[in-house]
Parts: C-alpha cells; sequence; structure tokens
C-alpha cells in the first residue's frame, strides 16, 4: 500500500519542483507521466462550523485489524481547514469520519459521525467534504479530473475550481479580473447554490481578484485582496461562511495538495474589546480603580467609558488599521498609559488587557535597590502595560478552547500552574494542565465535561492554591478566557475570573 503527500506528476521535476509541491499539483509533460500508474488522490475539508477536528480513515473492511493491507487515519482537520493530498492505490474503500472525545487519538477510541464507502480512480482527486451541522452531517465526495496539461511547455498555466460550501443559501456569482483591474472589467466564471463546484478553469499565471455578487446582482458583497498563481498548479477555491466580525457573508479559501490561504473580504471591518486588568496601587494615586478608554486622540469623547477594575468593555467595531489607545484616570482625567499601539488586519477579533506591574527602582543602574542596606527595597514603581489576545469566532458544540492569562504580579513566584481536573483525577494526575509565567498566555482545547479548575504557584517547597472553581462546559459554552489576577478582596490575594472569549 503505498501513501504519498501530493498528486499530480512531481518525479519530472522532483529536483527543482520541491518547493512547488507544496504550493500546487505540478505539471509535466505527458510524456514523463507514468500513464499505467493505479494511484488516485484524496482530500478532506471540513466545513461543519460546529464541528471540532474531524480524523478522516481510510480502510479496506472498517475492521480496525493490523492484517489489513489498507488502514490509513489522517491527521484531525479543524473548521475551515484541508487534509493534505494523499495518493492511494485505485480500489473500492470504506471511510469514515470521527472525532476524538477522549484522551487519545487512536481510531478505536475516537466517536465516528459518518461511515461511507469510497472508490480511489486513476487520476481523480475525490474530495471529502463534512457540511452543516455535525450532530447531522452532510458529507459529499467531488470528483475533480487531475489536470495534465501536456501542451503547457512553459508551465505558464494554473488551473482551479470554485467549490461554494457556505450556508448561505442564496446562489452566487463568482467573478475574476486582473489584480490591476476592477469589478468593471471582470469576467463572470459563473453561478453556484450551496455545495455545488464548478468545472475546471485554465488561467495564465500571475495575480488576480475574486468578486462575489448574488446571483444577477452587481452588488459586489466580497473582493478579495490580489490572489497569486505562480506556478504550474491546480487548486480549489473553497468560498464559505464568514464568521468573523466583517459585514460581508463569506471567505475565500486557495487549497493545494498541502497548503491552504484565507482570503478575507477586502474590506472587512474589525472588532476590539478592553480589559481593565490594573488594581488600585498606592504608588499609581491617581488611578482610583476606573478609567476611560480614547482610540488614537485624547478628547470630550472617549470610545469607552467608565471601565472599572476586573470588567470587561463592550466590544467596538472598526475599520481595520493601526490605532493608539490611552487610557485616563476616571477621577482626574490624568493619562495613566498613551498611545499603545493596536493593529488590527480584516476580520480582526482582539481583547486588548491592561495591567500593571510593580518594579524596583534602580536609578544608578548597578543592580543594587537597596542601597542603604536596612534590607528594604529603596523605590518601587508602577509600570502599567498592554497585552493583546485574539477573541474566539469558534462555534465548535463537542469542546471549547480555554486561554488562561497571567497576570498575577509576585516577586515571590515566576510561574503559575492551571490544572483542569476532572471528576476521576486529582492534580497530580491532571491530564490538562498548563506552566507559564507573568503576563503570558496558554491555550488549550477541553472537550465537554465538569472540570474542578485549581490556579497554583510555588513559593519556595510550597505549592499555594492561588484560586479554584467549577468549570463547566456542554455544547452551550463557548471558548472561555481566565484571567489570573491581583485581588485585596480575595483570602489568598488573588481570583481568576473567567469570561467568555466571543465577542457576539
Amino acid at each position: 500500500m503505498k501513501v504519498r503527500v501530493g498528486f499530480g506528476r512531481q518525479a519530472c521535476l522532483k529536483n527543482w519542483l520541491v518547493a512547488l509541491v507544496v504550493l500546487g499539483v505540478s505539471a509535466c509533460n505527458s510524456s514523463d507521466s507514468d500513464d499505467d500508474s493505479n494511484q488516485g488522490y484524496i482530500k478532506f475539508y471540513n466545513a461543519s462550523k460546529n464541528a471540532p477536528e474531524i480524523y478522516l480513515t481510510i480502510d479496506e473492511d472498517l475492521d480496525t485489524s493490523e492484517d489489513d493491507e489498507t488502514e490509513i487515519t489522517f491527521s484531525s482537520v479543524a473548521y475551515a481547514k484541508a487534509l493534505g493530498t494523499y495518493e492511494i492505490e485505485i480500489n473500492d474503500y470504506f471511510y469514515e469520519l470521527a472525532w476524538q472525545d477522549g484522551d487519545s487519538a487512536v481510531r478505536s477510541e475516537l466517536e465516528i459521525i459518518y461511515q461511507s464507502e469510497l472508490a480511489i480512480e486513476k487520476n481523480t482527486l475525490k474530495l471529502v467534504v463534512l457540511n452543516d451541522d455535525v450532530t447531522a452531517p452532510d458529507v459529499v465526495v467531488y470528483n475533480i479530473p487531475v489536470i495534465d496539461d501536456d501542451d503547457d511547455d512553459t508551465y505558464s498555466l494554473f488551473n482551479f475550481n470554485v467549490l461554494n460550501v457556505s450556508t448561505n443559501n442564496n446562489v452566487i456569482d463568482v467573478y475574476v479580473s486582473e489584480s490591476d483591474e476592477t469589478f468593471n472589467e471582470a469576467q463572470l466564471l459563473g453561478s453556484y447554490q450551496n455545495k455545488e463546484i464548478s468545472d475546471n478553469h485554465k488561467f495564465d499565471q500571475g495575480s488576480y481578484i475574486f468578486y462575489i455578487t448574488y446571483a444577477d446582482s452587481d452588488e459586489v458583497i466580497y473582493q478579495s485582496d490580489a490572489v497569486d498563481y505562480y506556478y504550474s498548479a491546480q487548486y480549489i477555491m473553497v468560498i464559505r461562511e464568514n464568521t468573523g466580525v466583517g459585514s460581508s457573508p463569506f471567505i475565500m479559501d486557495k487549497v493545494s495538495n498541502s497548503a491552504q490561504i484565507e482570503y478575507i473580504d477586502y474590506n472587512a471591518e474589525a472588532r476590539f474589546r478592553v480589559y481593565n486588568a490594573i488594581p488600585v496601587n498606592d504608588l499609581l494615586p491617581e488611578y482610583q480603580g476606573e478609567v476611560t478608554v480614547h482610540v488614537n486622540d485624547i478628547d470630550d469623547s472617549p470610545e469607552i467609558e467608565s471601565l472599572t477594575f476586573g470588567q470587561l468593555s463592550t466590544p467596538l467595531n472598526v475599520e481595520s488599521g493601526d490605532y493608539s489607545l490611552s487610557l485616563l484616570a476616571g477621577n482626574n482625567n490624568t493619562a495613566i498609559v498613551s498611545h499603545h499601539l493596536l493593529s488590527l488586519s480584516e476580520n480582526a477579533n482582539k481583547t486588548v488587557f491592561f495591567y500593571a506591574d510593580e518594579e524596583n527602582v534602580d536609578d544608578d543602574n548597578d543592580g543594587n535597590v537597596d542601597e542603604d542596606g536596612d534590607g528594604i527595597v529603596d523605590e518601587k514603581e508602577v509600570t502599567i502595560h498592554s497585552l493583546v489576545i485574539d477573541s474566539s469566532d469558534n462555534t465548535s458544540i463537542y469542546g471549547h478552547e480555554i486561554t488562561a492569562v497571567n497576570l498575577a504580579d509576585n516577586e515571590d513566584f515566576t510561574l503559575v500552574n492551571i490544572y483542569f481536573v476532572r471528576s476521576d483525577e486529582t492534580i497530580e494526575s491532571a491530564y490538562y494542565n498548563r506552566s507559564f509565567g507573568y503576563a503570558e498566555h496558554e491555550t488549550l482545547y477541553l472537550n465537554n465535561n465538569t472540570y474542578q479548575v485549581y490556579v497554583v504557584a510555588k513559593e519556595n517547597s510550597s505549592n499555594i492554591i492561588l484560586d479554584s472553581f467549577e468549570l463547566i462546559l456542554d455544547e452551550e459554552s463557548t471558548d472561555q478566557f481566565i484571567v489570573i489576577e491581583n485581588d485585596v478582596n480575595s483570602a489568598t490575594g488573588y481570583k481568576a475570573n473567567t469570561f467568555s472569549r466571543s465577542s457576539d
């Protein structure tokens, strides 16, 4: 049984087309191809937005026997991602789609959501696409002929199909122009309904812009950046739903045999929100636990008003671009932060954490902060920083991403450990845990369950529980932030604040 990444006739140019194999299907003269090959190709695309990462298995009989000549479970594929293209012997197979609902990714322990049969055919790519709701999956297998450009002696052409997997029920028109042209010069590629794939399109290599309108309309509702095609390769242009913050309903993916590039609407907006993690401190007398947030310029109209310690602002929708954020202390309008950069690309969704740390002052830079030798640091100062982290647009129902942010400022420990303990575990045996330093964050994926969460720091030889709480994840949950911060009202001096990573 042969399994190889890629398809086409890479062997004919193997000495200098290694880089091209990563980006597309190599094209060779027909005289160089292996016409007697008994190989076909398979690829998987996960278009189910509430699905976890999905595993594709190909098997000759659906048994998990070690004696099977053909039994392959490929790497998992997240929503809006594609598996690399694999070469497989021509034959009839069973295939299954499954997700990992436990700690093991062994095939026998995966949760199967779909099974069917599949015929691998010569010079044909079988594109398996998981659509719709993962609890009632719709799986479509597309037969895409592998193009042999035997008349392209200069390797100056490329090929692509358009596939519409968006959940938008409207028929869409897809246009393309050269990158130095506009929609006025664009040519119509075709009209496509949901789950429809186009015939092959062949173009000269270069840069192109794609446009989408609803059928029989000239209003552009999606426009890509310039899409580069500089290799004699074969691509699938996948149109899917935009689950981000931009107003365009679509995103486009350029998918080749082992690479994928996402193209967001050229005019997509962005979104951000602010979290106030600045505790009251005697060294910062002008701040009394409340700030206003100004974007770009400090004026009489702050974009965010009266944001208190431990509070998350409502989201702000803005054009993509670069912004500066300034904070004024709520009581006396004294600037405590000025011109912190926030860069927002198209469709970006960010959360900005403002936090403070207490530092020893060493004016003469000699490394000695106790010049009089009385065992007490001579002087300290408070500095306010910003930390920008992606919010979440994920809608998976079987599990959720948890991002823990360590803003607990204490010179007695440099690391914080967080443990997610299930009912049959202890802290010591907890499978899910992370360790991270001050002003750092860690993300992990947790399947739905009930977890007892412990935040632990080590002081000398002692492990100190900074906070603990119960975290229940189910199909109604969203991805979460857990912010570990100082809190004078807590018995330990610290707390873990939990809120949704989604800004909807």
